[in-house]
């Protein structure tokens, strides 16, 4: 069990120093330009980032921990440049777990893993505002523990015809057997998960989700494409966005915080509130951490090794 799965001391951040040295269950982890503005609208700094995950980290290690992790690094916040970095820097607490793999190209890289508080705290201190894992274990990447659908909306779509659309994929998956979940980008958008048996590679997985990307789109072309050029994708439509599948792809994982002004995080909601009307800015890193503690975490159920769809079924 991931160690900020457990009920622990509580982590105080200060809020009146730029730096400072935080014991975190048994690990020193040292945080840096704690004041800086990181989303100025709101006056939200890198402090209060830090804060933020530290209270959802209970929910959140668990859908991030042993996976490989892909960093989005914002050093001046959302207003300055940021920049991808798979490889783990160095130097790095010797507590930071990495994970090995080999690309295509014959490069190995050591992608940082973040299975605890420290290591969270750690990876965020970086300038990271989001967090992209990968969709499986380090013990097998190639295998992945999700097929999912981005839920895209082109220019000038509302976010009503988003949840149309949503609506739309989660009626075809669910007559093909499966359950799906779903959580707001933080962004645009939607995601649409669903838990999957081990036992396809990720291309097979990015081939099925391809074709049925592709068919719910020709059937419902009034309020979905699956078309990928720009310039042709129709207007006031969703992309049902199926190459996120596809290897070494990665998505904001769930209680990412986005590098938006409203701060919105990517949040877990039900079905009956994406039906009743719930909006991306609903949820946003002042309200997420008190919506987890009254409502639990509602993609759980996505953990269990019961349950999951065989996909090769479908292949």
């Amino acid at each position: 069990m991931p160690q900020g799965s457990k009920r622990r001391i509580a982590i105080v951040i200060p809020s009146d120093v730029d730096d400072a040295i935080v014991e975190v269950d048994g690990r020193r982890v040292a945080l840096t330009n704690l004041r800086k503005v990181y989303f100025p609208k709101l006056g939200l700094t890198k402090g209060d980032l830090l804060r933020y995950y530290l209270n959802v980290a209970g929910v959140l290690l668990p859908h991030v921990s042993n996976r490989p992790m892909v960093m989005k690094r914002y050093p001046h916040g959302i207003s300055g440049d940021f920049f991808y970095m798979k490889r783990t820097p160095a130097p790095r607490p010797e507590w930071v777990r990495t994970c090995t793999i080999e690309h295509r190209s014959g490069n190995v890289i050591d992608f940082p893993v973040i299975d605890d508080r420290a290591s969270l705290l750690w990876m965020i201190n970086l300038g990271c505002i989001d967090l992209n894992p990968w969709y499986s274990l380090c013990d097998d990447p190639d295998r992945p523990l999700y097929i999912h659908f981005d839920m895209d909306p082109t220019a000038r779509t509302p976010f009503s015809v988003v949840r149309e659309g949503a609506l739309i994929v989660a009626g075809v998956l669910r007559g093909l057997g499966m359950k799906p979940f779903v959580k707001t980008t933080g962004s645009k958008g939607v995601h649409i998960y669903v838990a999957i048996e081990r036992n396809l590679v990720q291309h097979e997985v990015w081939k099925i989700a391809k074709e049925i990307g592709r068919q719910i789109a020709r059937v419902h072309g009034d309020v979905l494409t699956a078309e990928y050029r720009i310039a042709e994708r129709p207007q006031r439509h969703v992309l049902v966005d199926y190459n996120q599948n596809a290897w070494g792809r990665t998505l904001a994982s769930i209680y990412s915080v986005r590098a938006n002004e409203a701060a919105a995080v990517s949040t877990p909601v039900t079905w009956e509130e994406l039906e009743a009307g719930c909006e991306i800015g609903d949820f946003t890193m002042r309200n997420v951490p008190e919506r987890v503690a009254r409502a639990g975490d509602l993609w759980k159920p996505l953990l269990s090794s019961r349950g999951r769809f065989d996909l090769a079924t479908e292949s």
